[in-house]
Order: structure tokens, then sequence, then C-alpha cells
């Protein structure tokens, strides 16, 4: 018997065998990074200053040290008086510069460090462990809410229908990661997006890294999880480069272990989905944890938001982020291996 093929269904079969060529035969996703070692440079112009003020105070953050990041050789480049300044809590550090008058119209900054950051991950077999979260002390501040991350009201609500509460604190957390990448996706356009709003992430379902991690963090902490919020920049895959704009993650308490996520890039990448929850790869460079921050020395204005690109105040009135010019790049170490 002849069977007779219509040139609709042979061009069916052609493109489906072409996709199937396409899929086996697509480029693997880059391996996350397990180290990195380069010399960043922070620069910052400070414009539009009046001249006729008395002072100017300026306070940026210098990046984190602790035992997945380690940064020296830190220099600061600036007319202004400059001090580092460790902060009393999460670990933070600023530069805390300021100016008397006579006042230039513009003040420049250019910090320079070299950083060497490795793969953050957590004991995962703990991790899973059931036991009693922790409720105060040191964890207080990981349980309550933010001004942008309520942990009452819709947000109660939402938590308590996703996965089990009768469950540990890692399968609920690992719930509440899964439903923020289904549910939320990675998008900047229009108003409203990157202020770390978890009302605004509920609501419209999209935004960048911050709003993913505080819907993550406010779901986290209504069900008595511990969370917690860090913010820096990411390292490109190349060996130098400038830097866009800054990047977040966030991490849970859970057996005794402090567990990371970056539920944004999972939902971009999502072949690293599982490797998200519970790793950081070693592109990126932390500088500050936390919201709210009251800083030392104290600024004359609300506590902040997060803290990542320069925060500035003419006679205690905050200066517009759009008078800061901002450049951000990288370049591998010498003699990193």
């Amino acid at each position: 018997m002849v069977r007779h093929f219509s040139i609709g269904r042979a061009q069916a079969i052609l493109a489906a065998a072409a996709l199937i060529i396409a899929l086996f035969s697509a480029p693997s996703a880059a391996a996350p990074a397990a180290v990195r070692e380069v010399e960043f440079t922070y620069h910052a112009d400070i414009a539009g200053i009046d001249p006729n003020s008395s002072r100017v105070e300026v306070w940026i953050p210098i990046p984190r040290n602790d035992r997945f990041q380690r940064a020296d050789g830190i220099s600061i480049d600036t007319p202004a008086r400059v001090e580092i300044v460790d902060q009393p809590s999460n670990g933070n550090r600023i530069a805390h510069l300021s100016m008397a008058a006579p006042l230039p119209r513009s003040i420049p900054v250019t910090i320079r460090f070299r950083v060497r950051r490795v793969e953050e991950t957590a004991d995962l077999s703990k991790a899973r462990r059931d036991l009693p979260e922790p409720r105060d002390g040191k964890f207080a501040v990981s349980l309550r809410p933010d001004r942008l991350v309520p942990i009452d009201g819709k947000i109660a609500q939402l938590s308590a229908k996703i996965g089990d509460s009768g469950a540990s604190a890692y399968v609920q957390a690992s719930a509440i990661y899964r439903y923020v990448i289904a549910n939320m996706a990675y998008d900047k356009r229009g108003s409203g997006w990157g202020r770390g709003d978890a009302i605004y992430a509920c609501d419209v379902k999209k935004g960048n890294c911050t709003d993913f991690h505080s819907l993550f963090i406010a779901l986290a902490r209504a069900r008595g999880i511990p969370a917690r919020f860090t913010i820096g920049f990411p390292l490109g895959s190349s060996s130098s480069g400038t830097i866009a704009g800054y990047h977040c993650w966030a991490e849970f308490y859970a057996g005794g272990q402090w567990v990371p996520v970056d539920a944004s890039e999972a939902w971009k990448h999502p072949q690293l989905r599982q490797y998200y929850f519970g790793h950081l790869d070693a592109d990126r460079v932390a500088f500050t944890m936390g919201r709210d921050l009251e800083l030392v020395p104290p600024q004359q204005g609300e506590p902040l938001n997060f803290l990542i690109y320069p925060y500035v105040e003419v006679d205690g009135k905050p200066l517009p982020q759009e008078q800061i010019g901002k450049r951000f790049e990288y370049r591998g170490a010498a003699g990193a291996g």
C-alpha cells in the first residue's frame, strides 16, 4: 500500500524535527561561578549643590566582609572629608563624607577596592531539619515588618494559602519560592517597580529583584520564618565591564541555617531554579543588608528603604537621585587564579 502525505503534514513533520534538533543542539547555560576576584570601581558625581548651602553629607555603602566575601585595599578619592563607619547592625559599613561652606557645585567620589567572592551555600541537610524557628533576640528584626514589607492583611492571607503550614520551615519556604517565581514576572515597564514594595508585587505581579524578594520575605515572615534582604551589584560573565545597576537577593532561616535564594535570577533562568534555592553564584558583590536603615552618623531624613546608591543631604534635606551621577566598573583582579 502506498501512503500519501499531504504537503501540510510533511511541513509539520519537518518543523517538529527542526525543533527537536534545535533543542538538542542549543548551548547549555553557563555553570554558576564558584569564585570571582575583581577590582571594583564605584564612582559618583554629586551635582547641583547650591553654593549658598552650609553643609553636605554623603553616605555611601562599602562592600561587606563575611565568610563568602572579602573586600580589601579600599581607597576613596574625594575632596570631601571622609571616614569609614561600621554600622551597629547587619555587618554594614558606610563611607561618610562631609563638607562645609564654601561648597562647590559638585563633589566627585571614586571608591576602589579588590573583592573576592565565593559561591554561597547552606548545609541543606541541616536546613531540612524540622526545628522550632527562633522568634526573638537577633532574629527579631528578620521577623518584623518593614515599611514596604508588611506581614499582615493580604500578605498574611496569601501566605496562609501557600503550601503546608505544618511542614518544616525549609519546605514552607520552598513553596513560597515556587509561588513567587510562578506568579511574578521580571518586568520593569511602567511605574511602581524597584522599591521593594511587597504589596505592589502581590497586586501587580511584576517588577525587578527588589519586588521579587520583598514578596518572598513578606510571605515567609508572615508565617514566622525569619528572612532578610541583601543588596549589591552583579558581575557580568566577562572578565571586565560596566554595571548598569544593582542586584539583590534574600535568605531565610531554617534548621539552624541561613539559606540563600535568588528568585529573580531563577525566573530569568528556569534551568537554574533548583540551584538558586539554597545557592548563590559568585557573580555578585554584596554591599548592605536590611531595610529601613538608620545610619551612623545619623541622617536627618527618614530611614532608608535600602542603601546601594549614595544618599546625600544638603543642609539636612535629601538630594534627589537624579542629581547624582553614577558609574560602576569591574575588571579581573591581577594575579587572581
